[in-house]
């Protein structure tokens, strides 16, 4: 286990690496001055000059990615072009919205995804098979943003029982806070928990066909037992793929979300950094995001480890 844990930290190192100068360069290559483009049409050559230099944009490209990684590494992202703050601050103001709404997105889809999947599993080719297949077809085939609007409509328009937008900020206390997350968390969890219910049922359905279920079951192990005892613990490898790219996906992907809801996340911000050519934000959100879904997908390999004892060997 400590040599595959070792073989995963490697890699995780390497495509860090790769990671940020690929970040970097893409940056780089894109058309325009931030400077000019803060100071206006009409600011002089030497303020332009004088500005990048306060910024950083002088010196070499190979100086200046040593710089902005060593930055990172130290946990000195710089300062907003825009917003005049350091850019640790920001991010950690948008992450306290982000990853909150992603955990419970995740949380939700995967309550959601299990007992559908067992179900659907359980009783292929039924009636109730066949209509759990057609709601997650639908669910995989609406997109979140049309349920948003919909949960908007239902909920805080008609009902009023959830706010139709904005977020109070976890100092106004943790009930208003979750409210405000709710209904964009469910939203984001309804497509994500199609996908994940029909991978379930897939994996399910090839596990039980399995020579060792087989026998379990002629046995006098009930269908039943043998789905969620042996069966379920066996088919969790494709499952886990799926949520660490779905916890990927509704950490950085949920920029449609936030701007139905006004949410203050990280998809918002790296959207407005965007417009804005504030590049010192784009670079180190973008990097922060290519971190946490290396991060994701390292704890999934060790997910599957744990799982499948034979992955160890072959990793």
């Amino acid at each position: 286990m400590l040599r595959f844990l070792a073989r995963r930290l490697l890699a995780l190192v390497l495509s860090l690496i790769v990671a940020s100068l690929v970040v970097f360069a893409v940056i780089e290559v894109i058309p325009g001055d931030p400077a000019a483009f803060m100071l206006g049409l009409n600011a002089s050559p030497e303020t332009v000059e004088a500005l990048r230099q306060t910024l950083g944009l002088t010196g070499s490209l190979p100086a200046r990615y040593l710089s902005w990684l060593g930055g990172m590494l130290t946990g000195d992202f710089g300062i907003s072009y825009t917003y005049k703050v350091p850019v640790a601050d920001l991010v950690a103001d948008r992450m306290a919205v982000s990853l909150p709404l992603a955990l419970l997105a995740l949380a939700l889809s995967t309550a959601i995804a299990l007992p559908v999947g067992l179900h659907a599993a359980a009783r292929r080719g039924r009636a109730s098979d066949t209509a759990v297949m057609g709601l997650t077809q639908l669910g995989i085939a609406v997109p979140n943003f049309w349920f948003a609007m919909l949960l908007v409509l239902v909920f805080a328009v008609n009902l009023r029982w959830l706010p139709a937008g904005g977020f109070p900020g976890w100092d106004a206390g943790i009930v208003p806070a979750f409210k405000a997350l709710l209904l964009p968390s469910i939203a984001l969890a309804l497509p994500q928990a199609a996908i994940l219910a029909r991978v379930l049922r897939s994996a399910l359905i090839e596990t039980l066909e399995q020579d060792y279920i087989r026998t379990a079951r002629a046995k006098g192990l009930t269908r039943s037992r043998a789905l969620t005892h042996h069966a379920l613990r066996n088919a969790l490898v494709p499952v886990l793929t799926i949520l660490g790219m779905q916890f990927s996906f509704l950490l950085a992907g949920a920029i449609i979300i936030e701007n139905v809801f006004y949410l203050p996340g990280l998809g918002r911000l790296i959207f407005q950094a965007i417009t804005q050519r504030d590049l010192i934000v784009v670079e180190s959100v973008v990097m922060i995001l290519v971190f946490a879904v290396i991060l994701v997908t390292f704890a999934t390999d060790i997910a599957y480890a744990l799982v499948d004892p034979r992955l160890r060997r072959r990793g």
